[in-house]
Order: structure tokens, then C-alpha cells, then sequence
């Protein structure tokens, strides 16, 4: 099978799952990882594909968005992804050498690894499978990950022994995400089981809450981290002004890029 071929069976794979991951397509065609980054490179360019880090997504029309509830992974990594690398690079000048961060789950938290994988010297502790990869390509961090039990739709750990295996640890800074945040109740989350993001930000210093401007005034139904709990928001400069006086009025930084 030429390149040509295998690009054309990649695109009607998309059609078909809407998502491929590069480990897959290896192995699948007996070629190299690189190979296969190559061929998606090339897709992307020409408008069939977005790519995430170790996969793609096909292009969807806005009616084939699922609801934000219990979107995968990929499909969060793409929303709003340019904001989204902003606020990740923004959220990364708070680091500096020597530094032990914790790292939630989340798509936004996900690019802050790629950002973080850039530097040495520094300690990073995540319940995030996805965040963890990305940053053993770099032998100067120090990398610890959370146990317990995995939420294949998020590739994160949850539960008693992630949660305990926190016990102990100081951090700086935590960066957290979001599925909704308001001026009253704070940060919200759609999955009623999600407690980790507490027992977080009680190991921290500081913590710091990483979402694009599409996540203010939305409400979940379980609260993560109350007012109290947050020392800064950073979000896009597409949020609406009134939110950042909201938070500014509750003592909270508010910085958008």
C-alpha cells in the first residue's frame, strides 16, 4: 500500500469513528508513529482533519457536537483550542524553576503539560493519564501520578487511593479546569463523583483555575471548588467583563489573554 492509499483509508476511518489515535494507525499499517504523524500533518492541512496530541479528530459540522456533559476527551481537546493554547501558556508563566505543581484532568490542563514539558526542573503530580505521557518526554521533571481507578472518557484517575495518594504532598501551585464556574457556588462539574479537585487544592499553595470564557455561567451539578478555594482565574478575552468584576469583587485575580 502506497501513502496515498493509506490516506485515503485514514480519512474513511474518520468517517467512520470520528476519532483516530496514532498508536492505532501504527499498528494497523506496520509503519512508523512518525509516518503516521506525517500523514495527518498533510490531512490537516488540507482541511480533513484536527489534530490533538496522538490522534485526530474529522472535521464536524456544529449540528454533530454532542452535549459538553460527557464529551471524550479529543472532542473537548478541539473546542475553543485556541483560546485555550493561550490560556495554557499564560497559565505556565506562574511556574518558575524548582516548582512542584499538581495537575488536574481536563483539555485545558492537557495543553498546560505540553507548555510544562518545556521545562526543567520542576515536580508536576497529575491524575491526568494523558498529561503524564506527555510529560515523561522530558527527563528534567520530576513526574508522579495519582492512582486509583481510570475514567476511560477523561484518561484520568479517580477514588480513594488517588485522592489518598496526595496525602502528605505540598505543593505550589494547582491548576485546575472546569465544566462551569460562577460567582457564587465556584467551580462545578457535571460528573457528581468528581472529588479529587478538593483534596488538590488542599495540598496547594495557590490555585489557580484554568477555562475558556464558553465555561462562565454554566452550572454543574456537583460543586469542586468553592469561592474560597481559588487565587486565580485565567481565561480568554472573550469572557464577558461583567464576570471579571464578579470574581475581582470576591478578592479572586482575574487575568484573560
Amino acid at each position: 500500500m502506497n501513502a496515498g492509499e493509506r490516506r485515503q483509508q485514514i480519512v474513511e476511518l474518520l468517517n467512520t469513528k470520528g476519532t483516530v489515535l496514532v498508536s492505532d494507525l501504527s499498528q494497523q499499517y506496520d509503519v512508523s508513529e512518525v509516518t503516521i504523524r506525517t500523514d495527518l500533518r498533510l490531512l490537516e492541512k488540507q482541511g480533513v482533519l484536527t489534530r490533538f496530541y496522538g490522534g485526530a479528530n474529522k472535521i464536524m459540522n456544529k449540528g454533530d457536537l454532542k452535549s459538553f456533559k460527557e464529551l471524550q476527551l479529543e472532542e473537548r481537546h478541539q473546542r475553543f483550542i485556541e483560546a485555550k493554547k493561550r490560556i495554557a501558556i499564560a497559565a505556565v508563566k506562574h511556574v518558575k524553576e524548582g516548582d512542584t505543581i499538581i495537575l488536574d484532568s481536563g483539555s485545558t490542563t492537557m495543553l498546560i503539560a505540553e507548555e510544562l514539558v518545556k521545562l526543567k526542573h520542576i515536580t508536576v503530580i497529575t491524575n491526568s493519564l494523558t498529561s503524564a505521557f506527555i510529560l515523561s518526554d522530558n527527563s528534567d521533571i520530576m513526574l508522579f501520578m495519582c492512582g486509583g481507578t481510570l475514567r476511560h472518557k477523561t484518561r484520568s484517575f479517580h477514588g480513594k487511593i488517588a485522592e489518598q495518594s496526595l496525602d502528605g504532598i505540598s505543593a505550589d501551585i494547582l491548576f485546575v479546569g472546569a465544566d462551569g464556574i460562577d460567582a457564587i457556588r465556584g467551580i462545578t462539574t457535571f460528573n457528581e463523583g468528581y472529588t479529587i479537585s478538593s483534596v488538590m487544592a488542599n495540598a496547594a499553595s495557590k490555585v489557580i483555575a484554568v477555562l475558556d470564557s464558553s465555561k462562565f455561567g454554566r452550572n454543574g451539578i456537583n460543586v469542586v471548588l468553592p469561592l474560597n478555594k481559588l487565587n486565580t482565574i485565567i481565561t480568554d478575552n472573550d469572557v464577558n467583563g461583567d464576570y471579571k468584576q464578579q470574581f475581582e469583587d470576591k478578592g479572586i485575580d482575574f487575568i484573560t489573554v
